[in-house]
């Protein structure tokens, strides 16, 4: 048996006691960890002292460049230029499913290798699998082949992507250290990077149905992946967005999907629509290429790239998506402006609906979910839905109603002219509702 040329123990103890790692440091332990030479619970000691102690960008840097290093880079070039977006995860957050053929469509190549949900939020590749036939798993000369006829494929990532993340990615999570910044930014780049994409634009959720709570936090992560994409030749940049309310009115996997198909031929809520506009408009300029989104968006042209989209991975974009067997409807105590809505509890009851998974290995269902039938600005009258409930168990209900307990305030300065109207419709004021962008942060 050979010797390895660094001992973890010492790699431990360094970073336990502050001390920068050295580059080969940091080589040899994730390239030993991949192996299987460096335990479980020898990484595990190692990344909570990361968390506890942190990493300089040059250390960052280096621990990306090795994790990408454990795998295969893919280098999904086109004859445009290719760009891609990630978010950090939120409620309702169906951006991909519009984004992709809206930038193909506007003359770049978009290679979204997507993942799954766990927890409270939404996957996208659970969102597209409710489409009758389409398949997430591709091989490199297929998405290269349909990135080059569609111009945007939204599928798995491959298995030779960077192992050295699944591994810690799915350690970190059952030992606490999933909050380190470093090792938050370097696992997101690494497989960003080891796409090949030309550029990348971020989309950091912050509030109370995202990953970071407080705008400072997400500040400091997004800052961290603009300075790693910078340090690997990666034209990056990043938006910071509300999401301490639900992105437009479905939170779950085919009520997104339709919600997404509203936004591609024209219509759909309208805070999806300018998430997409502004996030497709950052792809173009890192791309270099001109147009404007939004009167393509509108014009519903980008939903003819959609429908050759999910043909070529085996879906049938006209097939009658799942519908769920029960559907409660929770309506308001009493009249008033909607002041709030938690991005988080209805997430959650989402996902006791069955929309998402516990375990990696649960199956979803895909008829789930949430329809937000007022959000935050909108005049309520009592008696009037406020949300829907899809599920295809009823047994389901009363957990995701237990969720939802506080999750939608009721104010009490709306009109007596403004409660009438909404009895008979909808009363709005965009005024009040949450600014969604807050934020851009560039190289």
């Amino acid at each position: 048996m050979s010797r390895e040329p660094v001992s973890v123990v010492d790699v431990i103890r360094a970073k336990r006691d502050g001390r920068a790692l050295t580059d080969e440091q940091i080589d040899w332990v994730l390239d030993a960890y991949t192996r299987g030479v460096v335990a479980d619970e020898q990484m595990s000691a190692l990344a909570m002292a990361i968390l506890l102690n942190g990493m300089s960008r040059r250390e960052t840097a280096r621990w990306t460049s090795a994790m990408i290093g454990t795998g295969e880079r893919l280098a999904l070039r086109a004859d445009r230029p290719t760009v891609d977006k990630h978010s950090t995860g939120g409620v309702g957050d169906k951006i991909t499913l519009p984004l992709a053929p809206l930038v193909a469509t506007c003359g770049a190549a978009v290679p979204q290798l997507s993942g799954r949900g766990l927890g409270h939020t939404g996957g996208t590749l659970d969102k597209l699998e409710s489409i009758p036939g389409w398949r997430a798993e591709l091989t490199i000369g297929e998405i290269i082949a349909q990135l080059g006829d569609v111009g945007a494929v939204v599928c798995a990532p491959t298995p030779t992507l960077v192992p050295a993340d699944r591994k810690l990615y799915a350690l970190r999570d059952v030992t606490a250290t999933v909050e380190s910044i470093p090792l938050i930014a370097s696992s997101i780049m690494s497989k960003k990077i080891a796409e090949g994409a030309d550029g990348l634009v971020l989309d950091v959720k912050v509030g109370s149905g995202a990953f970071m709570k407080d705008i400072d936090d997400a500040r400091a992560l997004a800052l961290a992946m603009v300075e790693l994409g910078h340090d690997h030749g990666l034209r990056v940049s990043a938006l910071l967005t509300d999401m301490s309310v639900p992105l437009g009115r479905a939170v779950g996997n085919a009520v997104e999907v339709a919600e997404a198909v509203e936004v591609l031929r024209g219509g759909g809520p309208g805070d999806v629509v300018e998430l997409t506009v502004a996030l497709a408009r950052e792809m173009l300029a890192l791309a270099g290429l001109p147009g404007d989104p939004a009167e393509v968006l509108a014009s519903g042209r980008a939903y003819e790239t959609w429908c050759r989209m999910i043909r070529t991975q085996g879906g049938d974009p006209d097939a009658p998506l799942p519908r769920a067997g029960h559907v409660h409807v929770l309506t308001a105590d009493r009249a008033g402006r909607i002041a709030g809505m938690d991005a988080y509890a209805i997430g959650v009851a989402a996902w006791r609906l069955g929309a998402g998974r516990t375990r990696k290995e649960d199956p979803v269902s895909h008829a789930a979910g949430v329809i937000c039938a007022a959000k935050p600005g909108d005049v309520v009258a009592a008696g009037q839905p406020l949300l829907e409930l899809h599920t295809d168990d009823g047994d389901r209900v009363p957990g995701a109603l237990a969720a939802l307990a506080g999750a939608v305030i009721i104010g009490q300065e709306a009109t007596g002219q403004e409660v009438i109207d909404a009895a008979g419709g909808n009363a709005t004021n965009a005024a009040s509702r949450p600014r969604l962008i807050l934020d851009t942060i560039r190289a």
